[in-house]
């Protein structure tokens, strides 16, 4: 019989999860990451989806997608971004509780990011255009400023 994981308090849960996005976060910005770290940079995105997965909202699921689209595609894997990026965008669009003005143009940048990586520059223009329409639409220039500047670095 297959052992199942401990229960986990929900505030463990909420902790690991933002702790590990945070790793994932450090870990991206290491500019030349060696193979363990590369494999390191994977584990700590799907741990952190996993745990907010168990007690988060919709908006929490679909910023783990987003991170995970990121990851592949910083990692030039590019049918796994693709496969995040379009959950990310599912999980957007179906709506839910915690989402956020700037969550929509960011599941759309991460999409746009997945194409180019994966060759599709014409879908990553049409998905950036998408994002870059919905950026306009952000209130919080703080918002707006991080949504640009993710949108400024990818590669068409």
């Amino acid at each position: 019989m297959a052992t199942q994981p401990p229960q986990l308090e929900p505030q463990t849960h909420r902790a690991l999860g933002a702790g590990l996005f945070n790793r994932t976060w450090d870990l991206l910005e290491i500019p030349a990451r060696t193979a363990a770290q590369d494999d390191e940079l994977v584990d700590t995105a799907h741990a952190s989806a996993w745990h907010w997965r168990q007690v988060g909202n919709e908006a929490n699921t679909a910023r783990g997608h987003w991170m995970l689209a990121r990851v592949y595609s910083v990692l030039g894997r590019g049918q796994e971004a693709i496969h995040h990026a379009r959950r990310a965008n599912e999980v957007v669009a179906a709506g839910g509780e915690g989402f956020e003005e700037w969550d929509a143009a960011s599941a759309a940048e991460g999409m746009a990011r997945a194409l180019a990586v994966s060759g599709d520059l014409d879908g990553a223009r049409e998905w950036h255009a998408r994002s870059t329409a919905l950026v306009a639409a952000i209130v919080d220039d703080e918002d707006r400023r991080v949504v640009e500047a993710d949108l400024a670095t990818v590669p068409l």
